[in-house]
């Protein structure tokens, strides 16, 4: 017998889950013990389950510096101003409070809105909202990003059910003004990522809108690597005690210490073929080149495109679709070697995994945008390097870069290695006009974004030599660049108006001394005359009594001279031009001015000999009424009596023009008939002189030739019908049918026509007997002949 062996059951006590409430509440006690010098991973914090469950399922295990040093205000509820490094790990320094925060105040999706979180670049704000997908996971809380360039109703709709909204500045003011279901009014904490970005003057009013609409009491944290430190802006946020962490301020640098930093001083025509020869020699690499405007990353992208060097190409700038936009970030994000070409909405927050050289082909802004586009590589204690290529007029940018403590260092660029790439260009946008009118826009760009600069000590629009930059884009002729002529005429205008009126106030300054000495020479009197004052004679007693109604009171009123006042008003008049700016004349203009003086274009006058202009009644109104109704303003609608006025003034000269009408049609069916009666009258007698000949003198042919047979008539008839190729037809008398025809053969024609021939020449060798004598024969053939 086989024994089975008896499971035995062991029960053993299973632990109490704590309620949540217990739980928040041990967490809140912990809050106020956090210890940042203590702390060496996230599970040191007094973080709920789900958030650390998130964090070690996406392998955060040890938290940054910025982290440990604000994580714990953050929980406490206070406000905070955060600066670090590029690449510190701001993003989870102020998510993990927010989820804290969410979670604590057991907040559920009824609730509405809870956080917003604002980031300056669309990019930022969706790479946010992946990372808090990644460690909020495990909460039951909703999120939504709110950017521009996506379905507008497909947000409108779900708004109220978001606890978290990521947006950026623009569309989050949209919804604000436009959206009934936004509602913040429950709000708890407002993140500003990139703060120095989103309240500096390019966002200063959409920014002032959004803060009024927000509840006053809430909790409000900043973070950027360049943080704003100004009372103006603080105090347009309601800041209350915040507290301003900078974990590398002590720090012997500002950026990373894995970043290797140069720059290169570099013509501006020799930019294109830096750039190329660079990419060249650098295929393996992943390469982040940052220019100053979007259509010059545009042509760029395209040109090199065409000329495949060789690795991926890809471009990134503001006015490309969101979807292209998404498309390219998560590609470059993707590939392990390529060259992304970004305008500065790549340079802020932006984290690209494994970025090898960051190249700035542009000079930044300042120093501030130096450090946020280098910060895009060696991030996360890697390594990385930095190229920043200024032109001979920007080198001043160099002591800024000194003053915010950035190590770097010159470098030149090996001649060896530098491809002339002049040639090739000219050739491809010779080919293409697209081509060439893109890198037509990508010039003007460029000289528009270093005019617009504030900084002029480093960005001189006057000092770039723009044919030798437009001839190394590929451009034969430089395209005009007409902003810049009008300024340059502008500035020549107030240099020669400032000259003129140093001038006036020159010899004004010495007309004052000249009059002021002459006064110090003159005796001292009650009635003493100035220069510029009526003088009378002395001698005359007559005028000794009107004196005293011409002299000045005072002796220190000033007449000007004419001379003076003449140039002082010359001078108005020239502040004035120069204040008008004039406006170049365009067709627009002209016809707006052709409006204004109620000319109608395109319209024919006709003068009549005495020089009045005929009035063509069918298209123009002739009565005066009419034309008073017209020019009248009738602003309040149409009077109903005065048009019907006018209509029968009208109308009396439409009745008149149709008369005129009529009758014009009636003399030129009487002239066509005229011409047709003449016509009928000159073929009539043509006809009747035909008619009237008297040919009774003439004599009888039978007389002359003889009698013919019937038959050979016959043959003559046939003979004449064959010839003119008219068809035989034989006519009958009624009674008699008609028989049928025949031809005859041709040899019977033949015979019969050499017959007649023969007679004939008979006929003509023997001489006719008419029976007259010889004069009348002479006489009837003068006639014959005349006829």
């Amino acid at each position: 017998m086989v024994y089975k062996k008896r499971k035995i059951k062991v029960f053993r006590a299973r632990k109490k889950k704590e309620s949540i409430d217990v739980v928040i509440e041990n967490l809140k006690k912990d809050y106020e013990k956090i210890d940042p010098s203590a702390i060496e991973k996230f599970e040191d914090f007094p973080l709920s389950a789900p958030t650390l469950k998130g964090l070690k399922e996406n392998k955060y295990y040890v938290p940054t510096e910025i982290q440990r040093e604000s994580i714990g205000y953050s929980l406490r509820g206070e406000d905070i101003l955060g600066a670090a490094k590029t690449g510190s790990g701001k993003t989870l320094a102020f998510l993990i409070p927010v989820l804290e925060l969410l979670y604590c105040n057991k907040w559920t999706r009824a609730e509405g809105l809870a956080a917003i979180i604002i980031t300056p670049t669309r990019e930022l704000a969706y790479q946010i909202f992946e990372t808090l997908r990644k460690i909020g996971i495990h909460h039951d809380f909703s999120a939504g990003l709110i950017i521009g360039g996506k379905d507008l109703k497909f947000e409108r709709k779900r708004l109220d059910q978001c606890n978290i909204m990521i947006c950026t500045p623009g569309r989050l003011l949209q919804h604000m003004d436009e959206n009934p279901l936004f509602d913040c009014s429950n709000m708890l904490v407002l993140v500003l990522d990139e703060a120095d970005r989103c309240l500096d003057m390019g966002f200063e009013s959409t920014m002032n809108g959004i803060i009024e609409n927000l509840p006053p009491e809430r909790q409000t944290i900043l973070f950027s690597a360049t943080q704003t430190k100004s009372v103006r802006d603080l105090a347009r946020l309601s800041l209350s005690n915040p507290h301003f962490i900078n974990v590398h301020e002590t720090s012997e640098h500002s950026t990373p210490a894995g970043l290797v930093q140069s720059y290169m001083v570099c013509e501006l025509h020799d930019k294109m073929s830096l750039l190329w020869s660079f990419i060249k020699n650098h295929l393996h690499h992943k390469v982040l080149v940052f220019m100053s405007s979007c259509k010059q990353i545009k042509y760029f992208y395209e040109i090199l495109c065409k000329l495949r060097p060789g690795t991926s190409l890809l471009a990134l700038y503001g006015t490309m679709h969101q979807t292209k936009r998404m498309a390219v970030y998560e590609s470059f994000c993707r590939k392990s070697r390529a060259v992304l070409f970004a305008t500065d909405i790549a340079a802020r927050g932006l984290d690209f995994p494994a970025v090898n050289w960051v190249v700035q082909l542009d000079c930044p802004e300042n120093a501030n945008e130096y450090i946020h586009r280098a910060g895009r590589t060696a991030r996360f204690q890697k390594s990385g390097e930095a190229l920043l290529v200024l032109l001979p007029s920007e080198i001043a940018i160099l002591d800024q870069l000194e003053n915010k403590k950035i190590p770097i260092k010159e470098i030149k660029a090996n001649p060896n290695k530098l491809i002339s790439i002049q040639r090739t260009l000219e050739a491809t946008l010779a080919k293409d006009h697209i081509l060439k009118e893109s890198a037509q826009r990508a010039f003007v760009a460029y000289i528009k974004s270093v005019f617009l600069m504030k900084d002029k000590s480093v960005f001189n629009v006057e000092a770039l030599d723009t044919d030798a930059f437009a001839r190394s884009l590929g451009l034969a002729i430089p395209p005009r660049v007409r902003f810049l002529q009008k300024w340059k005429k502008s500035r020549e205008a107030k240099v020669k108006a400032k000259e003129l009126e140093d001038h006036t106030l020159a010899t004004s300054l010495n007309e004052q001394l000249n009059n002021s000495d002459y006064s110090e020479e003159e005796p001292e009197s009650d009635h003493s005359y100035r220069k510029d004052s009526y003088k009378f004679h002395e001698d005359d007693n007559s005028e000794e009594e009107n004196d005293e109604l011409l002299t000045i009171k005072r002796k220190d009123h000033n007449i000007p001279e004419a001379d003076s006042l003449e140039e002082n008003i010359d001078l108005e008049l020239l502040n004035d031009t120069n204040k008008k700016k004039k406006k170049p004349l365009t067709k627009a203009a002209v016809a707006k001015k052709m409006i204004k003086k109620l000319i109608k274009p395109n319209q024919k006058t006709v003068f009549d000999e005495t020089g009045e202009a005929v009035l063509d009644g069918a298209k123009t109104k002739v009565s005066q009424l009419a034309r008073e109704y017209e020019n009248s303003n009738n602003f309040g609608g149409i009077n109903i009596e005065e048009a019907k006025q006018m209509l029968r003034e009208e109308d009396v000269f439409d009745k008149q023009l149709f008369r005129e009408k009529v009758k014009a049609k009636h003399r030129e069916e009487k002239r066509k008939a005229k011409e047709e009666a003449k016509r009928a009258e000159m073929e009539d007698a043509s006809s009747s002189d035909e008619a009237s000949v008297d040919l009774s003198w003439l004599p009888d042919p039978d007389k002359v030739y003889g009698k013919r047979d019937s038959a050979e008539s016959d043959e003559n008839e046939s003979e004449h019908d064959s010839q003119s190729g008219s068809d035989v037809s034989v006519e009958e008398s009624d009674d008699e049918e008609v028989s049928q025809l025949h031809r005859p053969s041709k040899r019977k024609l033949l015979t019969s026509n050499s017959d007649k021939k023969r007679r004939r020449i008979q006929d003509v060798d023997e001489p006719v007997d008419t029976g007259l004598s010889l004069m009348e024969d002479e006489e009837l053939a003068l006639q014959m002949l005349d006829s």
